[in-house]
């Protein structure tokens, strides 16, 4: 079942920040202020390497935030402004391959 709008994982990561500041949490991780705050606002992906960062921090699985990203960016995909992909066919039948 698709969850209906998953929230952009940096709001869940605010969460698990509690009262950390941007900057100290951006120390901590070894990354640029600017990117981390990016995240934040969603504006900005988790990529795998900030995921593995994330995961090392807050203990979590390795590929927690990246699903997490990849939930977010598929309900977009799916109900944006620009849902342009149900024009694509398939390229094979599927029959062939069962």
């Amino acid at each position: 079942m698709e969850m209906y709008n998953p929230p952009h994982p940096g709001r869940i990561l605010k969460e698990y920040m509690g009262d950390i500041s941007v900057t100290e949490m951006a120390k901590h991780l070894g990354v640029p202020r600017s990117e981390l705050s990016q995240i934040l606002k969603g504006k900005k992906g988790i990529s795998a390497e900030m995921s593995l960062r994330l995961s090392k921090a807050f203990s979590t699985h390795d590929e927690l935030w990246l699903k997490l990203q990849n939930k977010y960016d598929l309900w977009q995909a799916r109900h944006g402004k620009n849902v342009t992909y149900q024009q694509v066919t398939p390229v094979f039948n599927a029959s062939v391959y069962s």
